[in-house]
């Protein structure tokens, strides 16, 4: 077997066996706690600042190589050659986007390819991220198409694979300006000062409600809840009232309440996911959920579950469970957390009759309730990675139609046919997003969310080598927890195999 891939099933056989202050951090209203950790040196990419299917437990990585990181040669991708292309260049292009979402990046495609005559975009969804990946990875470099979209958990696998061109050579190459992009975006795909990757479908999670219900519960539904303890007092007042029997519906899928969720939360409280500044000043040795921060915020989502305040949905493989809770019509919850991402397809479902009598208007969406009260949010969604060793043209061709798709009027139009985040600022000043940011602040939430957020370690996220196998180990520990299991136990458990799985990842690199 490739060495390159033999990472692949160890990381397979280790998930398949592993089936402070003295001041809380659930208090409403606190101070966001500053991380002791010591601030990062990885050099800061270009730009200002203002800052999905989930992952299977038989999930595919991408084995790392043992080189180390090159420095960018903006060699690596030749801008110019589609000047010397006798006819329209083709770039294949993968992605994992669905629904609302597929919808918005057929229409950019169309627009791109309408516009002008020297490329052709071809697009092949795979039907989720997950699918993406491991088709990537059991494909080989020749085979693998030219334009490919990996979510923000797949850096530095998709680093140490060794099968793509650093975006930031691009960037140089073109002399292409991202003074406009909110910096936190390009950081979160970028490692030891090299930009690997464009952010394009920027998301982060936020509160869905009922307003109805809230207004029934004597709740003001422009008010959301905005911390943790906040949250569990409106799911109180809610299932006092009789407005609906639960306050909020909650899961433990890998890519949201089991894993992401809880990613987002230790982001909030201003506290580390992993050791060495997340693994971005080098690489991570160890996760840290297992501590006073992650028993302490467990607990509280448990005892919430235990006092019929929330609602258990379980995994949540479809990613619609929590969201058909707000539609069930005997025992209802009023609350459930998702990816911004999913507005544009949750209210094209109400507005298609999926509740009779409730459209999109009677949804509200409200900031990711946390451990601070101050709305934060790590850098989701996914970005575009340029293929390697597909020829000049193709790379300058793959080039091009990036620069298309970040443009500010793109982001301006993606952003309000999806609900993911513009990532740069003067997409606000254009229309469709001017006008709907003023008209609908529900896809505003998640934009604010991000450009709040300090510039520090915590808040931009954990890079992991397997941190997709990771995020399984946590899930399984999440949802024994939600299911009545003792939470440091748990914890320390699921900390243990992540580790392994860590160390077993970084042996081979």
């Amino acid at each position: 077997m490739n060495r390159r891939f033999a990472f692949t099933m160890l990381a397979g056989v280790l998930v398949a066996a592993s089936c402070s202050s003295s001041d809380s951090i659930l208090e409403s209203g606190n101070e966001t706690p500053t991380t002791a950790a010591s601030p990062t040196t990885v050099a800061a990419s270009p730009g200002t600042d203002d800052t999905d299917a989930p992952p299977s437990s038989d999930a595919t990585t991408i084995a790392p190589t043992t080189s180390t990181t090159p420095p960018p040669d903006p060699g690596l991708c030749p801008v110019d050659a589609l000047e010397n292309a006798d006819g329209p260049v083709e770039v294949l292009f993968w992605h994992g986007l669905n629904g609302a979402t597929n919808d918005g990046i057929e229409y950019l495609a169309a627009e791109y390819n309408a516009s002008q005559s020297k490329v052709k975009v071809r697009l092949e969804p795979q039907g989720s991220y997950d699918s993406t990946i491991d088709k990537y990875v059991q494909t080989s470099q020749a085979s693998r198409p030219d334009l490919v979209m990996f979510p923000e958990y797949m850096v530095q696998q998709t680093v140490d694979s060794d099968s793509v061109i650093p975006i930031q050579s691009c960037i140089e190459a073109a002399g292409f300006d991202t003074s406009a992009f909110r910096q936190a975006t390009l950081k979160a795909y970028a490692t030891a000062g090299v930009q690997w990757a464009m952010p394009f479908n920027v998301s982060n999670p936020v509160l869905y409600f009922n307003r109805r219900m809230f207004e029934k519960a004597g709740l003001d539904p422009d008010a959301p809840p905005q911390s943790l303890q906040e949250l569990r007092e409106y799911s109180q007042a809610i299932v006092d009232s009789g407005a609906a029997s639960y306050g909020i519906a909650i899961d433990s899928g890998t890519d949201s309440g089991g894993g992401w969720f809880l990613e987002q939360w230790f982001a909030n409280a201003g506290e580390l996911y992993a050791d060495n500044d997340n693994g971005r000043t080098a690489p991570a040795t160890k996760v840290l959920y297992d501590g006073p921060v992650g028993v302490e915020l467990l607990t509280f989502l448990q005892q919430m579950v235990q006092d019929g305040l929330a609602y258990y949905v379980g995994g949540n493989a479809t990613g619609q469970d929590n969201f058909l809770k707000l539609a069930d019509q005997t025992a209802p919850a009023a609350m459930t957390i998702g990816t911004s991402a999913a507005m544009g397809t949750v209210f094209d479902a109400l507005d298609g009759g999926l509740i009779p009598g409730i459209t999109n208007e009677d949804v509200g969406i409200g900031p990711l309730p946390g451990p601070s009260g101050t709305p934060t949010a790590l850098v989701g969604g996914a970005a575009l990675y340029v293929v390697a060793d597909h020829g000049d043209e193709t790379t300058a061709a793959a080039w091009d139609f990036i620069t298309y798709l970040v443009s500010a009027q793109s982001q301006s139009e993606w952003a309000v046919q999806t609900g993911y985040v513009p990532i740069r600022a003067d997409a606000l000043s254009l229309e469709p997003v001017a006008s709907t940011y003023t008209d609908d602040p529900r896809f505003r939430v998640a934009y604010d969310q991000l450009i709040g957020s300090p510039d520090e370690p915590a808040l931009q996220g954990p890079i992991l080598g397997p941190q997709r196998e990771v995020r399984v180990v946590t899930a399984l520990a999440v949802a024994d927890i939600f299911e009545g299991g003792d939470v440091q136990t748990a914890l320390t458990d699921a900390a243990a195999r992540a580790n392994a799985l860590i160390a077993d990842y970084n042996a081979y690199n």
